[in-house]
């Protein structure tokens, strides 16, 4: 896979699975536009990128929230980079984010942390593809990436958590929507962008024992996901190998969703 002369658009670079797609896409030879918080370590993993990989990388510090801002970062990239070719979105408000009114029983979830939730998780995708939709479309080989979840496709099975670790509402709604975004996208923007999602299943994140064991009995390969278990769906949606896919939800769950 040669994606030499492209150029890739990364939403929660800094993040511990952003990062590690970005890295399978260095490594193929695309220059690579890490976009994050301000105060991440973006800056360290574009030049560890550019190091690694002998790669143009930069660092993009803005919160997705704000979506005036959002809006200049693909024409800055393009002008940086010369194109800007791959779009992938993996920032997002996810299980463990420690926000007031998030990881509590439903009684007790707050509209402030679905709304906000609901405006990164799905908003911010919405706004910054369309930004970047001009730049993708100009070599007829965009692609757009939406990094989902396996609960924006099945309910969480409340079984298996427990305090600190949890499932809110507004992330699996916003995580559905970012599905049927997905699809809508790929229908609006053919031919020459292409838009595909990818739905992990849960990630290795030191996890307490208890949950661990009762994760792995409801998966068929007996494992949690790592990062490096995301790294070749990004690049083959990334790449031409998937030329002719488009709208497609890759799920890479070690099979728990097969049940």
């Amino acid at each position: 896979m040669n994606l030499k002369g492209r150029t890739a658009l990364m939403t929660g670079g800094a993040g511990h699975l952003g990062f590690a797609m970005a890295e399978a896409l260095a490594e193929a030879g695309a220059s690579m536009a890490l976009l994050d918080l301000p105060g991440a370590s973006g800056r360290k993993l574009a030049d560890a990128l550019q190091d690694r990989y002998g790669v143009h990388a930069k660092f993009y510090p803005v919160d997705l929230a704000k979506t005036k801002v959002i809006r200049k970062i693909p024409g800055q990239v393009a002008r940086d980079f010369g194109s800007l070719d791959i779009l992938i979105h993996c920032a997002a408000l996810v299980g463990t984010s420690g926000m007031a009114g998030w990881t509590v029983p439903f009684e007790r979830q707050r509209i402030e942390a679905w709304r906000k939730a609901i405006e990164i998780n799905l908003t911010s995708v919405f706004a910054l593809t369309q930004a970047a939709a001009p730049h993708l479309r100009k070599n007829s080989k965009g692609s757009v990436i939406n990094v989902a979840s396996i609960y924006g496709i099945v309910g969480p099975d409340r079984r298996i958590y427990e305090k600190g670790i949890g499932n809110p509402a507004a992330y699996s709604a916003s995580k559905g929507g970012l599905l049927q975004l997905t699809r809508w996208l790929a229908t609006t923007l053919a031919p020459k962008i292409r838009v595909n999602a990818i739905s992990p299943g849960g990630v290795l994140r030191g996890q307490k024992k208890t949950f661990l064991k009762k994760y792995i009995e409801k998966t068929p390969l007996k494992r949690m996901a790592i990062e490096e278990d995301i790294k070749g769906a990004a690049l083959y949606l990334a790449s031409d190998l998937s030329a002719y896919v488009t709208g497609q939800n890759l799920i890479v769950d070690g099979g728990w969703t097969a049940w």
